[in-house]
């Protein structure tokens, strides 16, 4: 089967960013979001004695957002396959108006429910029509105490579009227009992009030449450091002022409740992480030994292993990672390869490799249509049909919700990265499994190391720099001078020193840092990678019996705490170390192996 690498986007609205049916959808979003405003002003509990004004609320307010969500998806697949076009600015600021509109009279609906007393509430919730959303509508009536008076909740919403959400965009506008340049192993040498470059230093093999990437990398992140510290600097001050005006104390208090986790689960979590940090130091030594390195730089974090005795990788083919992806997770769900394959033939994947792409890779849900699209740049290599997976398990976790209302699909990111870590964990482990000698096995070994590396050193190292950076930026502005000294210190511990060549200016190349809707974009995919690897251990012991239990995991994710999920379904506590080191364990036993393999090809 040939499978085109182009996505589909014309299913959702034809006729491209100016298409007719876009236009009318915003307009209709408008009305929609006219009538909510008018039936909460004209609503009575008095004359709704049995709830049926509150579900139609309730229903109208998820249709409004899933309007949104699917306007959005549409707008941000033409830019991110344009990146950097201007043309697409205006419908951002469109949706950014359209979500502004909306917020106030979700505000009024949310200190209407907190105006229930507690009986009338659950008896509210326990009716048929309100009682698949019960978690999420005790969460918003939960939250409305934070509110302020509607006047200035309308404010502060319009403010964040040419504050918060503009100084995002404006990191877009910036990373756009960057370019640096490049010379390649035949010693020629031309500009590339700030995304070409980021492609190519995850999948160099060519020591000198990821070097000078590396070098040149640094660098133009650094001629841009001022711009880029002032986007910094001003998102994260309305950040905290926004924080700060709701009543909440901490800067991680904001991000937990996102992801509807505990301080001492967050606590424990990264308590193993430190505690295991050890076991890495051996692979690193092996790792530049078989490069040939006298040195490990950030640029050799995953560099891939070539020249393993006779065995030399080659390129994989995307219909062959389609094959190999849909085969595999057959073997852990059928509804999972038949999901996959489904994704593949209605072209709900973008992952052509040309110029003018978004670097990066993401899912996202088109609600109105129940189905999904992933972007990402496939070059052949190991990991990106590893990244493929990961996308299509986002993809896999929402289509299991479909059936279910809109706000149960608003599960949080920490448990959003489970589903994807695991298809991954899968494509990862086959892979392995299926070398046919112990050079290919150690090659695939290492490109499975590229996970947890990730998860346990590189996200760490985000997660201690945003840490020390907001601590910092409650008492003014930080300088760029301080940023790459934070970011520097933040390598040093998270890497426990393995790095002798470190990347400063990591706050400044990192979209994550500059994401306007999600604050600390980093531990939760430490938490997924974790959680998942336990729900994979569990995947193997029940064999046949697994899809049934695993599904109905991905339908609770929206539905409780991360602590309640994995008390209900794996009966596990999150707030306990030796949760989490059933991950390290599983990682340990990697290196392990690679380890033992590469010996023989020591000189």
């Amino acid at each position: 089967m040939t499978y085109s690498q182009k996505w589909n986007l014309e299913s959702i609205f034809p006729g491209g960013i100016t298409s007719p049916q876009l236009t009318q959808k915003y307009e209709l979003i408008a009305k929609q979001i006219n009538d909510f405003t008018d039936m909460i002003a004209d609503y009575s509990l008095a004359q709704d004695k049995d709830f049926t004004v509150l579900a139609d609320l309730a229903d109208l307010a998820q249709n409004i957002g899933a309007g949104i969500g699917t306007a959005n998806i549409f707008v941000n697949g033409w830019s991110s396959v344009d990146y950097g076009n201007s043309v697409y600015a205006p419908h951002f600021n469109k949706l950014g108006n359209l979500w502004v509109s909306f917020s106030s009279p979700l505000n009024a609906f949310q200190k209407l429910l907190s105006k229930l007393d507690d009986e009338t509430f659950e008896k509210a919730i326990t009716t048929s029509r309100l009682a698949p959303i019960a978690f999420y509508l005790t969460e918003l009536r939960t939250d409305a105490k934070r509110l302020l008076d509607d006047k200035t909740e309308t404010l502060i919403n319009k403010f964040d579009l040419d504050g918060q959400q503009a100084w995002s965009q404006h990191y877009d506008t910036i990373s756009a227009s960057l370019s640096m340049s490049y010379t390649d192993e035949n010693n020629k040498t031309r500009q590339i992009s700030a995304g070409q470059a980021l492609n190519m230093l995850d999948g160099e093999p060519d020591n000198e030449v990821r070097a000078n990437l590396m070098t040149n990398y640094e660098k133009m992140w650094a001629k841009a450091e001022n711009l880029t510290s002032d986007t910094l600097n001003h998102l994260a001050g309305f950040r905290l002022t926004n924080q700060e005006a709701h009543g909440r104390q901490s800067h991680l208090e904001h991000p937990l409740e996102l992801n509807r986790m505990s301080r001492g689960t967050l606590d424990a979590m990264w308590q193993v992480v430190d505690a295991n940090k050890s076991m890495f130091k051996p692979y690193f030594e092996r790792k530049k030994q078989l490069l040939g390195l006298k040195s490990i730089g950030w640029q050799d974090q995953v560099a891939p292993l070539t020249n393993i005795g006779d065995y030399k990788p080659s390129d994989v083919s995307y219909d062959d990672a389609a094959k190999f992806i849909i085969e595999q997770f057959g073997k852990f769900s059928p509804k999972m390869a038949t999901f996959a394959q489904k994704a593949f033939e209605n072209n709900w994947i973008e992952s052509e490799n040309r110029p003018g792409k978004q670097p990066g890779g993401y899912m996202e849900s088109v609600p109105d249509l129940h189905e999904s699209r992933i972007f990402l740049t496939y070059t052949g290599s190991v990991n990106d049909a590893a990244t493929i997976a990961h996308e299509l398990g986002h993809a896999f976790h929402s289509a299991q919700l479909t059936d279910l209302p809109f706000w149960r699909d608003a599960y949080a990111m920490n448990v959003a990265e489970t589903a994807s870590t695991f298809a991954e964990l899968i494509v990862n482990d086959a892979n392995v499994k299926e070398a046919k000698t112990d050079a290919e096995k150690i090659v695939l070994l290492d490109a499975k190391m590229t996970n947890p590396i990730a998860m346990f050193l590189n996200i760490h190292a985000r997660f201690l720099f945003e840490d020390s950076f907001y601590t910092e930026r409650k008492h003014g502005l930080v300088t760029p001078q301080r940023l790459n000294q934070l970011m520097d210190n933040a390598q040093k511990e998270a890497f426990d020193g393995i790095l002798d060549v470190r990347h400063p200016h990591f706050w400044s190349s990192k979209l994550h840092f500059f994401i306007d809707s999600v604050p600390f974009y980093n531990f939760p995919y430490t938490f997924g990678y974790l959680f998942s690897s336990s729900i994979y251990a569990q995947a193997q012991k029940d064999g046949d019996n697994f899809e049934e239990k695993y599904i109905a995991l991905l339908r609770d994710t929206a539905n409780m705490t991360s602590e309640e999920l994995a008390k209900r379904h794996l009966g596990v506590d999150l707030t306990k170390p030796e949760f989490w080191q059933t991950g390290a364990d599983l990682v340990k036993k990697d290196i392990d192996e690679f380890l033992s393999l590469s010996e023989q090809f020591i000189k």
